[in-house]
Order: C-alpha cells, then structure tokens, then sequence
C-alpha cells in the first residue's frame, strides 16, 4: 500500500469564513458545526445570515467531493467527516469545520472519506489533539502532517465501490429499524391519542401518583467494580437505554460491597431512569437475567403501586416519548452536574387508560419489537461486513 500525506493528497485543507449566523436570518446557507450528522451534510442544521449575494464569499463556496471534517468538539466527536456532493447548489463554508478539497489526480473523494472515518485515522486524531475538560481540539496544520494509504485512482475507485455497496446495506438495515421505532410512535397514539391534548379523555395523573420512586447506591469510597461475572451484577447509566435495562459491558460486585448495599437492587418488571449526565432521561425495563442486581446512584427505580391500573411496560413506553422526554429536560437542574431530582420525576405526567387497553398496546409492540430484534440482527451482520472490509480495505486486501 502507498503512503502520502493528506498535505499532498488535498488542494489545501483550511477554515471557513468567519460569519455571523442568527436565528431567524435567511438568505444563503452557511455550514457549522451541528451540520455534520450522522456522517452526512444535515440541510436542516444549516445557519443563515441574511447573504444574498455571494460576492465576498466566493471563495468559501464548496465544491463536489469537498470533505467537511470537525476539528473543535467534544473528544468523541473530533474528526467526524461528511462529504459534500452538491447540494443545495450554493453552500458556504463557514468556521470552526476544515474544508478538505481532494486533489481529483490523486484522490478519490469517496475512499478518503471513509478512510477519515476508520479507526486508523482517528488513532492519529487523537495523537495531535489538544484536550480540555469537555472539549478537543487539533490544528490543520498538524492534520496536514498525517500519513493517509493512497493507491492509483484505480484501485481508489474499486475500494471506495466495495465499501460503499457494503455501507449502503447497513444504512438499509438501520434505515429498517428506525421504521419499527416510528411505528411504535404511531401506534402509541393511534391507541392512545396525543398524550398532551388528551382527544380521547383518559384520566391524567402523574408518575408520583402512580409509583413509588426510589435511588439507587454508589459502591462505597475506595471500591472497585469488576469484570468478573460474581454473581451481583451492578447496573449503571449507561446499561439504560431504549426500553431497556441491557448486560452489555455489565460490571459486577464483590460479595463484600453487595453485602453492604443489599439494600438497593431492582426486581424483574421494575422501570429504571438515569437521572444524573448527559443521558438523563433514558429508561428500561429489568429483565429476568438482572433480577436482584444492584443500582447505581445515577438512576432510579419507579415501582408501580397498583398494577391493576398501571403496566410496567405502558409507564415505561410513555416516559420514552417525547412529550414526557420534554418535560424531563425543563425539570432537569442544570447547575454544575446536570441532575434530576426525584421530586421533578414525581410530577412527570402520565396518561392513564384502562388497563386491558395498556396489554393490549404492550402484545402489538411486542410483535413490532420482534421485527425489530430481526432487523437489528441484520444490521450486526451488515456492520460487521463493512467493518471487515474497511479493515482490509486499508491494508491493501481488497485489490490484491
């Protein structure tokens, strides 16, 4: 595999204009940081600044096969890249992302991109980043001075073929699962109706009416959690998420620290929300497997007080919605550590029909959830495919 720099893969790697955007401003669109989205140039994350006429910002305007690439963000999301493939017809680049402009008798724009979005680039990424406490940043300079495997246009063109027919069923795939999660929405209110005007008269209560409420434990000062499955696993934020209370990179207690919080753990059915992050607001729902496991302090626990008039897993579908997500977010104290108090979880509002209409909304979303579970196994094949052809595609193995 042949090796060049991305100062001589690329006509110049530079800054956009230096513009002020405003909220209600129209005119030509500018770029800025929030435009790149999920590996795309997001229209609808553009800014504006009252320019109708190009003149001075000619200059700034993006070419086709121009890569917009983040180089000040948070650490995760430094070097994210999108490609811009000429539409709308007239974009400005504006500051705070890199313009990269391939030189086309030497680079492909398409295999560079999704080189740039390989874990051998971000590797290098990281070794010129300056870090700060929520934030990263790297200089062009420096982004200019990194290696980038560069083969004849050729073999660029057949590599960037390969990855892109791979990418596009892994895209179909999550394309798919999004669909069952709109058709749960739509579901929920065909049933259900809007839970904020409430067109078809259900009681209204609220979660502190409903369930009792109750935190969970930090592990005691100068513990460790470990790998090991012992037996007591320990749910942490990041294990709640989508509906659901998940294993995955679970870590577990020692039976001397279990001893010690005996008293904080979570039944099957209990519904869980993260209340302290960045993630507040993420519910699930325990499953069987963590029957017994022990809570973190940064979630709590809602137990249902009658369950003759409330399902765990209706209360755990409306507190996902978005309505009650907004509620979340105007109820979430947002000095020092974002945090939501167990009083804000309390006056959540709740929607409450009858409870053969809750199980049977809860039998439809579990054949949705079903297509789902299919489709979401489809997506690891597809992922994994890609992975593995990115994987070989840069160390020659795809035109050998």
């Amino acid at each position: 595999m042949e090796f060049s720099t991305i100062d001589k893969a690329f006509d110049f790697v530079r800054n956009g204009a230096s513009i002020k955007q405003s909220e209600n401003s129209t005119g030509l669109p500018i770029t800025r940081i929030e435009t790149i989205w999920n590996s795309t140039i997001d229209s609808n994350r553009f800014g504006y600044a009252n320019i109708e006429d190009i003149g001075k910002f000619e200059n700034y305007l993006l070419s086709e096969g121009d890569i917009l690439m983040t180089h000040i963000n948070s650490p995760k999301h430094l070097g994210k890249c999108a490609i811009y493939k000429g539409t709308p017809n007239q974009l400005i680049h504006g500051m705070n992302l890199l313009n990269l402009r391939p030189n086309k008798n030497v680079t492909y724009s398409k295999y560079v991109f999704f080189y740039l979005n390989s874990h051998y680039f971000k590797r290098q990424i990281v070794a010129i980043s300056n870090q700060s406490v929520n934030q990263a940043s790297f200089s062009a300079g420096n982004l200019k001075k990194l290696k980038i495997p560069l083969p004849p246009l050729a073999e660029q063109q057949k590599i960037a073929s390969l990855l892109d027919a791979a990418d596009s069923l892994r895209q179909k795939d999550q394309q798919l699962i999004e669909h069952y999660s709109a058709l749960s929405q739509s579901l929920f209110l065909e049933m259900f109706g809007d839970p904020v005007s409430n067109p078809m008269g259900f009681i209204k209560s609220s979660v502190g009416e409903q369930c009792t409420v109750k935190g969970g434990k930090r592990i005691p000062k100068g513990e460790k959690l470990i790998k090991e499955d012992t037996g007591y696993p320990y749910i942490k934020a990041g294990n709640i998420k989508k509906g659901k209370v998940t294993t995955k990179n679970l870590e577990y207690l020692t039976p001397e620290i279990r001893e010690k919080l005996k008293r904080y753990i979570v039944n099957e059915g209990d519904v869980c929300i993260t209340v302290v992050g960045v993630n507040i607001g993420d519910i699930g729902i325990v499953p069987k497997e963590l029957h017994l496991a022990n809570l973190t302090e940064n979630a709590n626990k809602l137990l249902i007080k009658n369950h003759k008039s409330l399902s765990n897993f209706y209360l755990c579908f409306s507190l996902q919605l978005d309505s009650i997500q907004q509620q979340i977010k105007k109820k979430t104290m947002a000095v020092g550590v974002p945090k939501l108090a167990l009083f804000r979880i309390q006056q959540l509002e709740l929607l409450l029909p009858p409870l053969d209409l809750q199980n049977q909304f809860a039998e439809r979303i579990l054949a949705i959830e079903a297509q789902k579970q299919q489709a979401q196994s489809s997506l690891q094949k597809s992922e994994d495919l890609f992975n593995s052809l990115l994987q070989r595609a840069f160390k020659g193995e795809l035109t050998n």
